[in-house]
């Protein structure tokens, strides 16, 4: 009890603040600002006032039992929490306000720290995700599920895990979820498009957790932002703010969420058999709706009154064009003055070789670009291994320039060995425009530092034999030995005694 009556005589005395008496008695500030709310909601204005009571009436005054401190249940009061506590969620709202408004109302109310200090006691009555204070409309919480549910395969009856996408609203609790086929940039950014269409509307800010489809580098004050990602959040006019690296109390919103839905939603669906991501997703979302529709048990409101009344009317809105997915890539422009995207391959001006361009695919087109200057444009190929070639980015003296690159790829292969340098020569000859065959080329020679020119030269062999001319064929066929001469089987066994002859099941005379 001494240091209780130490910081009643510094602070009412001396009138030091929490922080100078925190340090004169060596304790901690908090501890300060608990014993002088005390004294305030004891109505102790005097240092003389405590130096006649005794310890034991002094800890009694200041250590009251739970029930004795607890939130008055006065009607006079004048305190209504549960307003208190969604108006505060409000953007600019603070205690301090709500206080100076609770008092125009209430003249004979409580005092400001009193006022705090009630209101403290029953937010402490709340589950802990409901005591985080979030600003109406300010942040989106995305996140996947551990928990996935599933579809079936209606042909081979394969079970196959999808993912789970749950996107929540920090105030409001109001939350969107979908089925996914995996975690790709594609589905991930097509899945907050679909989720702003169900909101109606976009947050400022958006929390996601540190996946590559979102970031493309994690960093605790400093994050990649993936190229699509940033687009998208351009386009819909809100902000990044991805949550720190093993810190999954920057996103406890979404990850109670998440629970919520894999018992509401995932837990209900586990006995019916769904064979699409759509049928799946339709099953899912009706769920949703009953589970937006019921009232939370501390608030005795739904997620959808809160989100019509605290977010969606301090959210930003939807632009009037939805989003197009654009995908980035960021290649180097090979010798044939191609790139290669996805496995297809497409032509860019010559005069690029070596450098480094983006390019971004985006409705069946390619745009290419070099310090933010278009440089070429294709129709999107369909097949994988194919070229689109313009002639426009051959080089002026294209004959010549194919003549030199040609002279040095097949003086590479003739260098391995003349199986090599003929099916080089077969590659080249196959494709519309020689170039398209440097690549392929290319991809076959560099396998001889790692396998020898002798192995090579006899995959080769083989290759011209069955018809092989891809680069895949070509490695698999060394990487699996199928170059190497087959070893003969071994002879007869040496110890012979122990083989049984043809004579040894001659039925002799005599025996049965």
């Amino acid at each position: 009890m001494r240091r209780i009556r130490d910081c009643l005589r510094l602070s009412l005395e001396n009138n030091l603040n929490q922080t100078q008496i925190a340090q004169t008695l060596g304790i901690a500030r908090s501890t300060v600002q608990d014993y002088l709310s005390r004294a305030t909601i004891n109505k102790i204005t005097d240092f003389s006032q405590v130096q006649s009571i005794s310890d034991i009436d002094l800890e009694n005054l200041f250590f009251q039992s739970s029930t004795e401190l607890s939130v008055p249940t006065d009607k006079n009061s004048g305190l209504d929490y549960e307003y208190l506590h969604k108006d505060l969620q409000r953007p600019g709202v603070t205690l301090r306000l709500l206080w100076e408004e609770y008092r125009m109302t209430n003249p004979e109310g409580y005092q400001y720290s009193q006022f705090c200090w009630h209101f403290q006691q029953w937010r402490q009555k709340l589950k802990v995700y409901m005591r985080q204070m979030h600003i109406a409309g300010e942040r989106i919480y995305v996140d996947y599920s551990g928990k996935r549910p599933s579809i079936v395969d209606r042909l081979t009856g394969e079970i196959q895990e999808v993912e789970l996408l749950v996107m929540c609203w920090g105030c409001s609790h109001y939350t969107y979820a979908e089925a996914q086929p995996s975690q790709a940039l594609k589905y991930w950014i097509m899945g907050h498009v679909r989720a702003f269409d169900y909101f109606g509307c976009v947050s400022r800010l958006l929390v996601p957790d540190n996946l590559k489809s979102g970031v493309t580098k994690a960093h605790r004050y400093d994050p990649d932002v993936n190229p699509t990602y940033t687009e998208l959040s351009e386009h819909y006019g809100f902000g990044v703010l991805p949550a720190r690296p093993n810190h999954p109390r920057d996103k406890a919103k979404v990850e109670t969420s998440v629970q919520i839905v894999q018992r509401w939603i995932v837990a209900r669906l586990r006995n019916q058999v769904f064979h699409s991501i759509e049928d799946l997703n339709r099953a899912i979302w009706v769920l949703l709706t009953e589970l937006n529709s019921r009232p939370l048990q501390k608030l005795h409101r739904s997620r959808l009154e809160l989100f019509d009344e605290l977010d969606k009317p301090n959210a930003l809105k939807l632009p009037q064009h939805q989003f197009t997915y654009r995908q980035w890539y960021t290649p180097t422009i090979n010798l044939d003055y191609h790139i290669e995207i996805e496995k297809r391959y497409y032509s860019v001006p010559w005069s690029y070789y070596g450098k480094k361009i983006q390019a971004c695919l985006s409705e069946g087109t390619l745009s290419v670009f070099h310090a933010e200057k278009r440089i070429a444009i294709h129709e999107e190929q369909k097949k994988p291994y194919t070229y689109a070639t313009s002639a426009e980015h051959m080089p002026p003296n294209h004959k010549n320039y194919s003549d030199w690159s040609l002279a040095m790829v097949l003086r590479k292969a003739r260098e391995v060995g003349p199986a090599t340098e003929c099916l080089i020569k077969k590659i080249i000859d196959q494709k519309q425009h020689p170039q398209q065959g440097y690549r392929p080329a290319q991809g076959i020679l560099r396998l001889a530092p790692t396998y020898g020119n002798d192995r090579l030269e006899a995959a080769a062999s083989i290759a011209a034999t069955f018809g092989f001319n891809r680069v895949e064929q070509i490695a698999s066929m060394l990487k699996n030995g199928k170059d190497l001469p087959v070893e003969e089987p071994m002879g007869t066994v040496d110890n012979v005694n122990n083989v049984r002859g043809q004579n040894y099941y001659t039925r002799k005379e005599g025996n049965i």
